[in-house]
């Protein structure tokens, strides 16, 4: 029987539990809310880290006389660096402690965020060591955000409860990206470099917060690597078709996402004149829209795996019919309108995944797999913002086939792929 569907089953079991049960649950959560909000700081931080910096791409174009694919390179870095160190810092999150890897991880990403503020500050030729400061940055990001989703699976027992606190860990991360293009637009109108500056400030609260608000699980006696390296063979060898399904959804939406954000901030200057706060005001649109789906969409699923498959699946085609729906026209209001839906479709699977990923997974391996699939995440932002760049010198139709194209594979893929099972009658 598919593990999934076990899990499902056993949920359906779950629900027949006592009104005292269930208060029994809400009090887990109250009595963590100060962690929780802990933890979200973490997403929101990394978000503003990179997304802040969206706004800011045109202007840094301008000052430091570099191309449109060089300015995407400042968000690409950040990624690709986080891509390879992701699943290293989830298998040492596995063996020594979450804590003791995010911890770390933030103090690095606000030192990158210095080292890129001071080149900008400092220097003529700013540009290279900007990218030292955002591959710093990228080192941090890969303990911080991917290890918080683990942390909450060991946090609590209860499936419901863990879908909860990742709905609101999500939200916390497209908040951050609804703030992200305002905020940076905002600091930018003071000193363009004013958003490298900012992060480690951030950094700092969040570090404080996690300290004396998080109380990690008792760590379990750390798996010699050999058996742990087998337990995660085995991991792929029953799951591995779901799982990879899920990663590859994750990467395809954060690439559409990124791609749609470094698209409308590059169009929304050139094209139509819009600038500064303005313009992190216009960018916030979409992501507002995607902010509270991804909140709602944490509430309603629950532990309930096949609303989160049909979730998944219908927010990517939302996602979908939208983006090629641009096809018709780009007057402003419609593309905004457009890509609001997209936005929604976005958010609604996002949550789903997360749960997917933490509720299959045994706690061993979780770190590791967990951080498997946020490296696939931050492939899809890499690879969001220079494809769109390259994709902007052709034809403009040439941007919404190839964002609804991906999207459509991964709607297909989510169909096939991910099979909870048929739920019970109750």
């Amino acid at each position: 029987m598919d593990y999934i569907e076990r899990l499902n089953q056993d949920s359906e079991g779950n629900k027949s539990s006592s009104a005292a049960g269930k208060k029994k649950k809400s009090d887990e959560i109250s009595k963590q809310k100060w962690a929780i909000l802990s933890l979200s700081s973490i997403p929101l931080v990394m978000t503003l880290g990179n997304s802040m910096l969206i706004p800011v791409l045109p202007s840094m174009e301008k000052k430091l006389s570099i191309s449109a694919f060089q300015t995407s390179m400042v968000i690409t870095v950040y990624s690709l660096v986080a891509i390879f160190l992701i699943p290293v810092a989830g298998y040492l999150s596995d063996h020594i402690g979450r804590k003791k890897v995010i911890l770390p991880s933030l103090i690095i990403a606000g030192l990158g965020g210095l080292l890129s503020g001071w080149a900008a500050w400092r220097l003529d030729d700013a540009y290279w060591l900007i990218l030292v400061g955002r591959a710093l940055q990228g080192v941090g990001a890969a303990g911080a955000a991917p290890i918080v989703l683990p942390l909450v699976g060991d946090m609590f027992k209860n499936d419901d409860d863990v879908s909860s606190c990742l709905g609101l860990i999500e939200t916390s991360n497209t908040f951050g990206k609804v703030l992200s293009p305002i905020l940076g637009a905002v600091l930018a109108g003071f000193i363009w470099f004013l958003p490298f500056f900012s992060f480690p400030v951030f950094c700092t609260i969040s570090v404080i917060m996690v300290a004396l608000l998080v109380k990690s699980p008792k760590a379990a006696k750390p798996i010699p690597f050999k058996q742990f390296f087998t337990n995660v063979k085995k991991t792929f060898t029953e799951k591995g078709k779901w799982l990879f399904a899920i990663f590859f959804i994750g990467g395809i939406l954060m690439l559409v996402l990124f791609g749609i954000l470094f698209y409308l901030s590059e169009i929304f200057e050139t094209e139509y004149g819009i600038k500064d706060v303005k313009k992190g005001l216009f960018l916030a649109l979409p992501l507002g829209a995607l902010c509270l789906s991804s909140f709602i969409s944490g509430k309603v699923i629950k532990d309930n795996k096949v609303l989160m498959k049909r979730l998944t699946f219908g927010g990517i085609v939302a996602a979908a019919i939208s983006i090629a729906a641009l096809w018709l026209s780009i007057k402003l209001w419609f593309m905004l309108s457009m890509f609001l839906i997209a936005g929604v479709g976005i958010g609604i699977g996002l949550p789903c995944l997360d749960a997917l990923i933490t509720a299959g997974i045994e706690k061993e391996e979780r770190g590791t797999i967990s951080s498997i699939y946020s490296s696939m995440r931050f492939i899809g932002v890499a690879a969001g913002p220079p494809i769109i760049a390259l994709l902007m010198k052709q034809a403009t139709y040439w941007i919404f086939i190839t964002l609804s194209g991906l999207s459509i594979i991964a709607a297909f893929v989510a169909m096939i792929a991910i099979k909870p099972g048929e739920k019970k009658a109750q």
